[in-house]
This record gives structure tokens, C-alpha cells and sequence, in this order.
């Protein structure tokens, strides 16, 4: 079975590496172009590809599909079957019909749930209890092609999208290395999606990162989980951006309600800070402007900048 492995970032790197080590005939990997990175803005290479090249396979980096010519240096690898795994382009209907067992997608979440850019991202943000992987062919529509197979995962309570992420990559790499076999000898009978249950995960936007503290704690505890390591959630204090990287839910036990926002007490390892209801939020690790990221007890021994009673704001002032 020879296959274009399509992916780019480090969620793909687990998926591309189980089928090199499982034998499979990798007759190309399709990734993005390099990208400027960091301050110095240096061209850097995306994930998949350094995990090519550690195997000496084939790199096709197109800046779009929608040029033939790219569309045309893939199918010239004449793959049996296209693997997608978090690629980030769509692909054209020449590149889904054109292998013999078709394009399969390795998707981070339960289809027909979360279809799209940023399902992991969301799953933790509205506080779902469970996850998974889909594996599924694709077609034109985004993500609504039958299902091949599904393994579920468990979202722990103070799950992160980066922890959920890891161990969400190797579930894909099992679960398609389970289902390839199945497909060749065309012993899986594909499920179609149920487009009325159907729900979006678009890409993360400018701005989903900012922290209303008029929200419920709950709610507000989901987002800086979400938010976790990319792009992290933030509020302001003083007209000085603070990102929030790690919390704690604390249940208050006065039925008085502070101004969302205000900070309730700080102690000597977190800042307790009110919500819209009794589920206050508790910072133990945050990163001040201009600062690393540290813990709340090694903020609070170097700095006396917040004060109990003070409030975070939502004023979008240098982000």
C-alpha cells in the first residue's frame, strides 16, 4: 500500500512515525511551507517535515493546492491512499478520488461533533467530559465523510488542551494503524455522519483568549484549560496585560457576590479572583507582560503590584 502522508504540525509527527515504523510504503509526506518564527523571524521548518527528513522521505511543501501543477507532484507518487492528519489546507476533489482506497482523515474529535480547525481546543473549552478520535474518509464537505472508526478518551476535569492534544495524537496513530489493514481488504463498513448532529470547532480567533470575568468561574476555568498552550487566556490589570496559564475552581461559601473581576485575597501561592456566580478562580501559575511564565507564590515573592480588593478588567489595552 503505497500512501502520501499529508500533515503538519506536531500532532501529525506521532501518526507519520507509526506508519514508517509499522512498514508502510511512504512514497511522499505533504506538509506546509517553512515559516518565519520568534523574534528574529527565522524560516523554521514545520514538525512533520524535520520528522521526515530524520527518515530520509520525500518533502512536497505546496503554499497552495489550488494550483494544479502541486496537485499534479502529488498524484505523480501514484499513493494507494492519502493519509491527512491536522494538514491545513483543503484538499480538491482530484486529490479525494484519485487513490484507490481514497483519502482518510485521522480527526481529533467524536464526529459528527466538532468538525473543523480547533476541535481539541473547544471539546476542553465546553467543558465536554469525553473525546476521541475519528478516523474517516474525506470529502468535500469539511469532515463529513463516512466514519471508519472511533476510540474515546476521557477528559479529566483538569485536562489542558496541550495535555489532551499528546495523548490524543497517539490514540490517532493506534486507532489508524488498527484501521488500515481493515480498509485494504475492504473489511470495514463505512458509517455515515448524522449532519443534523453535526457541530463546529473553527479556528481560534483574536480575542477568544480574554477573560470576561462576567462569565460563570466554571466557565471562565473551561477557557484558561482551552487556552492552555495556545494562544493562553489573559485579562488586564493596571493597563498591564497578565496571561493566565494554570487555575483552580474554588466554590465560595458566602452567598455575597464581589464585582466580577475583583481579587478576593491573595495568599502566598494564588490570587483569588470573583466570578458572576460562587465558583471563584483560583491563579496559580500566570506570565505578567513582559515577564516569563511563573508560578503565582514566585510572582507573589517578587511583586506587590496586585491588591485584594482591586480588579481585573477587560480592557483590551496591550495584548
Amino acid at each position: 500500500m503505497k500512501i502520501v502522508f499529508m500533515g503538519t504540525p506536531d500532532f501529525s509527527v506521532p501518526i507519520l512515525k507509526g506508519l514508517v515504523d509499522a512498514g508502510y510504503q511512504i512514497e511522499a509526506v505533504v506538509t506546509q511551507p517553512d515559516r518565519p518564527k520568534g523574534r528574529k523571524k527565522i524560516m523554521t521548518p514545520p514538525p512533520v517535515k524535520e520528522e521526515a527528513n530524520k527518515h530520509g522521505l520525500t518533502v512536497l511543501q505546496p503554499e497552495t493546492l489550488k494550483i494544479e501543477e502541486n496537485v499534479d507532484a502529488i498524484l505523480d507518487k501514484q499513493p494507494d491512499v492519502i493519509i491527512t492528519a491536522a494538514f491545513g489546507q483543503i484538499l480538491p476533489v482530484r486529490l479525494l478520488e484519485a487513490p484507490t482506497f481514497g483519502a482518510i482523515n485521522v480527526h481529533a474529535s467524536l464526529l459528527p461533533k466538532y468538525r473543523g480547525g480547533a476541535p481539541i481546543h473547544q471539546a476542553v473549552i465546553d467543558g465536554e467530559e469525553k473525546t476521541g478520535i475519528t478516523i474517516m474518509y474525506m470529502v468535500k464537505e469539511l469532515d463529513a465523510g463516512d466514519m471508519l472508526a472511533k476510540r474515546e478518551l476521557p477528559i479529566a476535569d483538569d485536562e489542558t488542551t496541550g495535555s489532551l492534544h499528546d495523548s490524543l495524537s497517539v490514540i490517532g496513530r493506534e486507532l489508524l494503524l488498527d484501521t488500515l489493514p481493515l480498509v485494504k481488504q475492504n473489511e470495514i463498513e463505512p458509517v455515515p455522519q448524522n449532519p443534523e448532529e453535526a457541530t463546529f470547532a473553527r479556528n481560534i480567533g483574536r480575542g477568544q483568549e480574554q477573560i470576561d470575568w462576567n462569565k460563570p468561574g466554571k466557565t471562565i476555568y473551561n477557557q484558561i484549560r482551552g487556552m492552555n498552550p495556545w494562544p493562553v487566556a489573559y485579562t488586564n490589570y493596571g493597563g498591564k496585560v497578565f496571561k493566565i496559564w494554570k487555575a483552580k475552581k474554588q466554590e465560595l461559601k458566602s452567598s455575597r457576590l464581589s464585582e466580577p473581576g475583583t481579587i478576593l485575597s491573595i495568599g502566598d501561592q494564588d490570587i483569588v479572583v470573583a466570578t458572576a456566580d460562587n465558583t471563584a478562580i483560583e491563579i496559580t501559575e500566570l506570565q505578567p507582560a513582559g515577564k516569563k511564565r511563573m508560578t503565582a507564590a514566585d510572582y507573589l515573592r517578587g511583586s506587590h503590584e496586585l491588591q485584594t480588593g482591586e480588579s481585573f478588567t477587560n480592557d483590551k489595552k496591550n495584548v
